[in-house]
């Protein structure tokens, strides 16, 4: 008998972390190490917020919250989302409080998934999203997307994925890794395509308010008929520059946020009671924050994009949200493991390989443009230099 179980065996752990530890080693003998590697915004989280939790501990807001979150968070999300996506949510049945986009993604594949019942997974991925299923004792399986479809779901190659035991599909946008915001028109021939194979829909949508050139966000929630088969994963982390905080949420059917609900009462009890007052300001609170934070990940992104396609040998599609561009480097020869590895040691610039998000990312790295610009334009000079070594 092992002493650790299947599921302590079966999780991977993140190549981001992995490539993070690495770069971190070369760091303690360098002084010039510029990372593109770690997924955080590089801004502080608004003092409106900060004030807010200061306010929340000083007035002894410190004792247990109700299990799914405290009502002033639940009703202000309900709020937010009739205003962002144009849907109700009940705060009494239809939100509860999480620690993190990741645990509510786990939560969430916890609350639908039964032994061996298949979650559909674009690859590449957030190198997390697999391990979900797998920690509910479900089964990711792992359908490659490609450059040219903006790395989305092809539909027709999609219906060779589902059979008896798919039960669920995970939609990320704007997405991470690649920057990719998915379209109305997709959105919605993904919607029909759920509904004629009866699927869950599991919305990671962290990056939502992360969108740039005037584009308009679309969740699967907001199209017909659809908001009783979708399950919204939400965080603070990014749209707040709230990574440190852990806070998020999930909304969706009440009988599934119910057993959610259920699940985070059985292993957390309940989040920080003053970390959700602050969550409370972050969402009722001036948005000037926020908007000037977008609008310099949208001046970054265009100095990424134009950056790379200008070096010979490189590529990336432009993202449109998030922060983050997948590079291709297909055309140096190297593979993505090789090419950030050598990249890393070579010219001390982090990247994560594509690899590391799936199958599919080889031939790919990934670059967080979650640093100022002056890291920016010198780390492409830097990828730049390291290209041009290869052929010579």
């Amino acid at each position: 008998m092992s002493r650790v179980s299947k599921t302590g065996k079966c999780v991977d752990r993140s190549s981001i972390r992995i490539f993070l530890e690495k770069q971190n080693k070369i760091a303690e003998s360098c002084d010039d190490m510029i990372s593109f590697t770690i997924g955080e915004p590089d801004f502080q989280t608004p003092p409106n917020i900060v004030e807010a939790a200061i306010q929340a501990l000083s007035e002894g807001k410190t004792k247990y919250a109700p299990n799914s979150g405290i009502p002033e968070l639940r009703k202000a999300i309900s709020e937010d989302l009739e205003r962002t996506h144009g849907v109700h949510y009940d705060p009494e049945t239809e939100i509860v409080i999480t620690p993190s986009g990741m645990d509510t993604l786990r939560l969430t594949a916890m609350a639908v998934l039964d032994d061996d019942e298949e979650m559909i997974v674009n690859d590449p991925c957030w190198a997390n999203h697999p391990n979900h299923s797998k920690i509910a004792h479900g089964k990711p399986v792992l359908v490659p997307v490609h450059e040219e479809d903006n790395f989305f779901y092809n539909l027709e190659e999609l219906e060779k994925y589902v059979n008896e035991k798919t039960k669920a599909i995970l939609l990320n946008s704007p997405n991470n890794p690649t920057g990719g915001v998915i379209s109305h028109e997709a959105l919605c021939a993904f919607c029909d395509f759920c509904k004629k194979h009866d699927l869950l829909v599991i919305s990671d949508e962290v990056y939502y308010n992360i969108i740039f050139d005037g584009l308009k966000f679309y969740s699967p929630a907001m199209i017909e008929g659809m908001k009783d088969r979708v399950i919204i994963s939400q965080s603070f982390s990014k749209t707040y520059a709230m990574t440190g905080w852990r806070l998020a949420y999930a909304a969706g059917p009440a009988d599934i946020i119910e057993a959610i609900g259920r699940l985070n009462e059985n292993s957390i009890s309940c989040v920080n009671t003053f970390v959700q007052w602050a969550g409370v300001e972050a969402i009722k609170g001036t948005r000037k924050y926020i908007d000037a934070m977008v609008k310099e990940f949208e001046n970054r992104r265009n100095i990424v994009y134009e950056g790379i396609n200008a070096i010979d040998g490189l590529s990336c599609v432009k993202p449109q949200g998030a922060f983050y561009a997948f590079v291709n480097i297909k055309k140096t020869g190297l593979s993505a493991e090789e090419f950030a590895t050598r990249l890393l040691e070579e010219k001390h610039v982090g990247m994560v390989p594509g690899t590391g998000f799936g199958a599919s990312g080889e031939g790919f790295v990934r670059l967080s443009y979650a640093t100022s610009t002056d890291n920016i334009r010198d780390g492409i000079k830097r990828m730049g230099e390291f290209v041009a070594s290869l052929k010579k």
